[in-house]
């Protein structure tokens, strides 16, 4: 990523190097925001999460990515949110 990052180029990154059931990236070439769903993270911290995403992006989040705003969860947690955890906006009980 040697010009200004994209999503899809932060997308496409993480997807490469990151066995992910879904990647979405949102974001204006300086801030972005990511939802990640992997089984990779499974019996993962937060933070260990988050250091297998950086480990995915390498030098480009300490060089082009000016701020980079993860949810990372496994299949089962995206699930079991009932809930775009993309946008926050949770279905309704019962839906």
């Amino acid at each position: 990523m040697s010009q200004l990052p994209t999503p899809e180029s932060i997308q496409h990154a993480i997807a490469q190097a990151l066995a992910c059931e879904r990647v979405e990236v949102e974001g204006d070439g300086q801030h972005f925001q990511a939802l990640i769903v992997s089984a990779a993270f499974e019996g993962q911290s937060r933070i260990e999460r988050h250091r297998l995403v950086y480990a995915a992006l390498g030098d480009s989040m300490r060089q082009e990515i000016h701020a980079l705003s993860m949810r990372t969860v496994t299949p089962r947690e995206f699930e079991a949110l009932g809930a775009d955890v993309a946008t926050g906006v949770r279905r309704p009980s019962g839906s």
